[in-house]
């Protein structure tokens, strides 16, 4: 059997690109984000421009969310395999080309495989991660780690505005010119100052495995996104939910008769790494809805009675202190996790997401207090999404990172995606005619809240079930008796 290559001690690297290789992954991050939130503002008038339908114009956020979540893992995986800066590179890449294709094309079909190429960027986040493992001695490994998982809120509080602004005062194709232009900044900076990481993990790629997992979560998260639209009870959505699971369900024992899997689901059914991957899908679902939500009410007509009737570019604005929030608490995360485990960093997370939506639940009729609420939940996400990566990191080998927090994004995405189709189906059930359109009421936003804050407690209580790193030492480097210097490291942080 082939044995990884020894790993020397991290250090971090003299000279301008040491100290700005966390800058430039933490850029990226942010990049990512941007490029998944600047189609937002255009979905209302996309028909329009592209003359096409309003379902057909949809597809062009379903590609992103599809092509992401299959993408996600198995680039986590080639990034353990061939090379994580490698892979990120090439991530970038897809994301800027998709952005100008944007940029040159004002048709349907040309931005839906635009978008599809953009979701290769959901990767960034965890690759970073996994590089910044490897790379930084562990004293500088959870704040650099926090910062990273923060870019995610950081960047879509940034996107939001920034692409209003261009959208309202400039042609809709300049956004993407400058998304375009960021892209390939990104892509320059991070070749320049990230160095390779020599953590790898030989084997033959498994490409049945990622053929079983494109066509398990195509088919689930196809169903979960267009259920509202097609009819939760209709032949098209409980036909994708059987295939989901019958091909998942095949994908899982190829999965385990493989020697080299795509996902090492020995290891996700470890306490430790499962536990941590539910913990991520409900505080995906919890964290998803106070963006979904307070667009929607902050912009409703003034004649419902508790709509504000902001625009979008105002609407952005209400976002983004949560934004400035998530990058002013990743330190504070870091220390919570330094000093008490992730685990509870998480858990307390969670709570706070939940006390966030009691906040919303108590007054969503004031602009003060709808930005208050949304900027503690901001806040508790920050704290979770920062613990996340953390929990994963101390409970895998060092050369399955980046495929294992792949699947940690992975379970967020399903989350989101879950949390999206769960709130369009209690806004659906709660309209009420304003100016003969039928609206959501505010009963129906606050039952919205009020089920995210109940899943936020369930996120919490589940971390707080998942086994101290006590288990930690049982990871060793294959063919020796000892652990890999960085992991005994990590023991101690």
């Amino acid at each position: 059997m082939e044995q990884p290559a020894p790993i020397a001690q991290p250090t971090v690297r003299p000279g301008l690109r040491g100290r700005l290789t966390i800058p430039v992954l933490a850029f990226g991050g942010i990049l990512m984000a941007v490029m998944q939130t600047v189609v937002v503002p255009l979905l209302p008038d996309l028909p329009r421009l592209t003359h096409s339908s309003p379902g057909a114009v949809s597809w062009t956020v379903t590609a992103t969310l599809l092509s992401g979540a299959v993408l996600t893992p198995v680039l986590g995986r080639a990034g353990d395999m061939y090379g994580k800066r490698r892979v990120l590179t090439a991530a970038l890449l897809l994301m800027t080309v998709g952005s100008v294709m944007c940029a040159l094309s004002s048709d349907i079909a040309v931005l839906i495989t635009a978008r599809a190429l953009q979701g290769a960027a959901a990767s960034v986040v965890p690759l970073s991660i996994s590089i910044l493992r490897d790379e930084l001695p562990p004293e500088r490994r959870g704040s650099a780690v926090a910062l990273m998982s923060s870019t995610v809120g950081i960047g879509a509080a940034l996107g939001l505005p920034l692409a209003a602004l261009v959208v309202q005062y400039y042609d809709w194709h300049t956004m993407f010119w400058l998304t375009s232009a960021l892209g390939a900044v990104g892509v320059s900076a991070v070749w320049w100052a990230v160095k390779e990481s020599p953590v790898r993990e030989p084997g033959r790629f498994d490409v049945a495995g990622t053929l079983g997992l494109a066509a398990g979560l195509v088919c689930l998260l196809l169903g979960v996104s267009q259920g509202g639209q097609w009819g939760w009870t209709g032949a098209r959505v409980l036909g994708l939910f059987a295939a989901a699971v019958a091909v998942l369900g095949l994908w899982w024992w190829q999965q385990l008769h493989t020697e080299r899997p795509l996902v090492d689901l020995r290891l996700v059914s470890r306490p430790r790494v499962g536990l941590s991957h539910v913990a991520a899908l409900l505080t995906g679902f919890a964290f998803y809805a106070n963006s979904l939500v307070t667009a929607q009410l902050v912009q409703a007509p003034k004649a419902t009675g508790y709509g504000l009737g902001l625009s979008i570019v105002e609407t952005g604005l209400c976002l983004l202190p949560g934004g400035v929030t998530m990058l002013l608490f990743s330190p504070l995360s870091a220390r919570i996790s330094a000093a008490r485990g992730p685990r509870v960093t998480l858990a307390l997370g969670a709570a706070v997401i939940a006390c966030g939506y009691a906040v919303r639940i108590a007054d969503s009729r004031d602009l003060w207090m709808i930005i208050l609420g949304a900027t503690v939940v901001a806040t508790g996400t920050t704290l979770a999404y920062s613990a996340l990566p953390t929990l994963i990191l101390r409970a895998v080998p060092a050369e399955q990172t980046a495929s294992a927090n792949g699947v940690n994004v992975l379970m967020r995405t399903i989350g989101q995606a879950t949390s999206s189709a769960a709130v369009a189906a209690v806004l659906v059930h709660h309209t009420s005619p304003v100016g003969g359109v039928p609206v959501p009421t505010l009963h129906g936003y606050l039952l919205a809240f009020t089920v995210a804050g109940i899943v936020a407690l369930v996120a919490s209580a589940t971390a707080l079930t998942i086994p101290c790193d006590t288990g930690r030492r049982g990871f060793r480097r294959a063919g020796s008796g000892t652990l890999d210097a960085r992991d005994e490291a990590l023991e101690g942080a």
